[in-house]
């Protein structure tokens, strides 16, 4: 039997049995499943997190979310890459600020305007300080805007802070000649525990080949 048939036949019996049908659960690691939260994807050397990332920026996109990605002059993602993988280059807005602790003052400032569905701090090793993070996860609620920061530790190391409401380590794996599985694993969720992991296959860009 088929998803969505399954799915009618248990609503039908829930209806006949007088019981309140419980809608399936949205995938975790999907723009409405990080609305409203500040987000880490930490990693450490070469990581997936970058891609992982990207695919958020994506499906924005594609929902017609503004997004802003905010990163500095010394680091960035390969804009060949992203376009190749589908996003519009066109319409991402990328602020370059001059060192990384300057990234979390102008991501407050652009989810502040309330114009933003997604906003990407590419943060490195530099920490935030815990009333600019309070500052940001309130807005990040209060606009329902996913704010996605990207950091370089492993999944030792402690997290950005405690109002993270969701912190995942990622990791690519080989499986084969040009071909990644690019894997989250789930080091807090506030909201469902760490119960659930994700993984995505990307072909290699070019120099992975």
């Amino acid at each position: 039997m088929s998803r969505p048939a399954a799915q009618l036949r248990d609503l039908l019996s829930a209806v006949r049995l007088g019981r309140t049908p419980v809608e399936p659960s949205p995938k975790p690691w999907n723009l409405a499943g990080v609305a409203g939260w500040l987000v880490e994807i930490s990693g450490a050397g070469a990581t997936a997190a970058f891609t992982l990332a990207m695919g958020l920026v994506l499906e924005a996109q594609r929902q017609g979310e503004p997004v802003a990605w905010v990163t500095t002059t010394e680091s960035s993602f390969y804009p060949p890459d992203a376009a190749e993988g589908g996003v519009d280059l066109d319409a991402l807005a990328v602020i370059r600020v001059p060192d990384a602790r300057a990234v979390a003052r102008a991501a407050e400032r652009l989810t502040r305007s309330g114009a933003f569905g997604l906003v990407v701090l590419d943060l490195g090793a530099t920490e935030v300080p815990t009333p600019l993070q309070a500052r940001l996860a309130g807005l990040a609620q209060k606009h329902r805007a996913a704010l996605v920061c990207l950091t370089e530790k492993a999944s030792t190391t402690p997290s950005l802070g405690s109002l993270v409401s969701l912190r995942v380590q990622a990791q690519r794996r080989r499986v084969s000649e040009d071909r990644f599985a690019c894997e989250l694993s789930v080091l807090k969720d506030k909201r469902r525990g760490p119960t659930w992991s994700h993984t995505e296959m990307h072909h290699g860009p070019a120099g992975l080949r």
